[in-house]
């Protein structure tokens, strides 16, 4: 329960996390490949968050890129994957809550400082993997949440792709596991902190 939360958390925060994609703007030069101005991109990147955030935006319009059928439908999974992940955020970020509630109770919190503690290995093991072969585990990546080649997205049907460069996509993991740490390691803290409170 609190491995999903963390996940989902993680995830959520970069996703909307719109400082990074105004960063590579710059970073990988995306207007020297688009020839267009760095506002205009990013007003199309939001109006793309938008319809992805949003419910009850039941249509993806762009206006500097159009898309395809195949791309539309590409971006309908992808809302999808973001509606699912604010559903596990939700449910257990309440059943986190309850279950560190019930430890505090029950003076059994230190039961998860080992959790914890071993949890910090696993996002430094992806992050080095990521580094190693983001290519590898991109596609991978794809194939596991996608039972279809939709994502593979031809730029002159789809341009947005070229505003989307694969590069931006492995700083994103970077962010997502590099968030997954610091939270583990702030709850490892926190934790630690919440069991030698009461004896000062």
């Amino acid at each position: 329960m609190i491995s999903l939360f963390i996940l989902s958390l993680s995830i959520a925060v970069t996703i909307n996390f719109t400082p990074l994609y105004s960063f590579d703007i710059d970073y990988l030069e995306i207007t020297e490949t688009l020839k267009m101005p760095k506002e205009q991109i990013s007003t199309n990147y939001r109006i793309l968050l938008n319809y992805l955030n949003m419910p009850w935006i039941a249509e993806l319009n762009m206006p500097d890129f159009p898309s395809s059928a195949r791309g539309l439908f590409h971006f309908v999974e992808v809302k999808k994957l973001f509606a699912l992940d604010y559903l596990i955020l939700l449910f257990s970020g309440v059943g986190t809550f309850g279950f560190v509630r019930y430890l505090n109770r029950r003076q059994q919190s230190w039961q998860l400082l080992l959790y914890f503690r071993r949890g910090t290995l696993i996002p430094l093991a992806i992050l080095l993997a990521l580094l190693v072969s983001f290519d590898t585990l991109f596609v991978l990546f794809h194939q596991v949440f996608f039972n279809n080649d939709a994502w593979l997205f031809n730029p002159a049907t789809d341009p947005i792709i070229l505003a989307l460069p694969a590069e931006f996509f492995m700083h994103s993991f970077l962010l997502a596991f590099g968030l997954i740490e610091v939270f583990l390691i702030l709850g490892y803290f926190t934790t630690k902190y919440r069991i030698s409170a009461p004896s000062r």
